[in-house]
């Protein structure tokens, strides 16, 4: 299933482009899109964190949805910026909801290698994929969403990272959230 034809059975997902990824960090097709869907976004992320202007969104990209296949991944990374540049319109990114769009059969976790606790002991453990067992994990589940702080309360950095999709397809969103106002 390629992203074009699953972005073509979502009525309200309008495709404007389809391209590989070169980011050396993200392992996935990723989709641009512009409103329809986004509706339904903005109204789940309407009351969360910040006024409306402090969420990033573009005048025609307005979220970003991600399709990683088998063996599709990505590394460990920060939502936060270490570069001047990125944060000159609208600040750091404070924090990060991301939208699980479809369930996925095996794999596809998001992971957040530094968080520690004995969460062996929970009964889906065994359900785990390896890189799931590495630390706190949320299994993607269709319709359920992910807000996370993009750094810790002493201010420093939290990373994050996706396990692999093992089995099916892995479909997701992200919105970021900054400090001020992300002009257009």
């Amino acid at each position: 299933m390629t992203s074009l034809h699953y972005a073509a059975s979502i009525p309200s997902l309008r495709l404007l482009s389809k391209c590989k990824s070169i980011d050396s960090l993200r392992k996935a097709h990723t989709i641009l899109t512009r409103n329809g869907l986004m509706s339904d976004i903005s109204r789940a992320t309407k009351l969360l964190l910040s006024p409306e202007q402090n969420k990033e969104s573009f005048e025609v990209v307005k979220f970003q949805v991600l399709h990683y296949q088998v063996g599709q991944k990505y590394e460990p990374h920060y939502d936060y910026f270490l570069d001047e540049l990125n944060t000159k319109n609208g600040g750091q990114r404070i924090a990060t909801v991301l939208m699980y769009l479809s369930d996925v059969d095996d794999g596809g976790e998001t992971v957040f290698p530094a968080a520690k606790g004995n969460i062996s002991a929970v009964q889906w453990w065994k359900e785990l994929s390896k890189c799931g067992k590495e630390g706190l994990y949320v299994l993607p589940k269709k319709r359920d969403a992910l807000l996370f702080w993009n750094m810790r309360h002493d201010a420093s950095l939290d990373p994050s990272n996706g396990c692999p999709v093992v089995k099916g397809n892995n479909w997701s969103s992200t919105k970021w959230f900054h400090v001020h106002e992300f002009k257009v």
